[in-house]
Parts: structure tokens; C-alpha cells; sequence
């Protein structure tokens, strides 16, 4: 599973040929989520309040770039590394 980007302890990352919807996974600690793309919702798992607002906010800012990389690892191709929250 590709490390997309790390910003603050959290760790993105998306597998190769996953199942729809576009999402990714979001680590932080031993908390996981699974983040919808589109929808920019946590579809499963949790992360702590401060830490899904940060996951969320850089989503929101990178959507079209995570969608491109949604797509890249459906094609089983590495997906580029988009920028950390800063």
C-alpha cells in the first residue's frame, strides 16, 4: 500500500485495485479510517477529532489530485506523492 503523503503523524496511503468508491486510508497512531474521496466522509474506522479535521481539510485541498491517484492505482500504477498539510 503507497504512502501518498505524511503530514503531523498521519500517514495516507491507498491500495492497488481496491474496491469503489474512490477513497483512501488514513493512519494516526493506531487509529484508522477509510476516507471517501467524492464525499470527503470517513466511511469506516475513526481517527481523534483534531486529526480526521486535519485528514479532511487536506482532502479538501488535494480532491482532484487524490482522484488522480485513485485512478493510477486501479491501473496498478504508482501513485504520485501529493504535499503534506502544511
Amino acid at each position: 500500500m503507497p504512502t501518498i503523503s505524511k503530514f503531523y503523524g498521519i500517514l495516507i496511503r491507498m491500495f492497488f485495485n481496491d474496491h469503489a468508491p474512490p477513497h483512501f486510508h488514513a493512519e494516526y497512531g493506531e487509529f484508522k479510517a477509510v476516507v471517501n474521496i467524492q464525499e470527503l466522509t470517513i466511511m469506516e474506522g475513526s481517527l481523534p477529532r483534531r486529526a480526521q479535521q486535519l485528514v479532511l481539510d487536506w482532502a479538501e485541498l488535494h480532491q482532484q489530485e487524490l482522484l488522480e491517484d485513485w485512478h493510477l492505482c486501479m491501473a496498478k500504477e504508482q501513485p504520485r506523492p501529493i504535499a503534506p498539510l502544511q
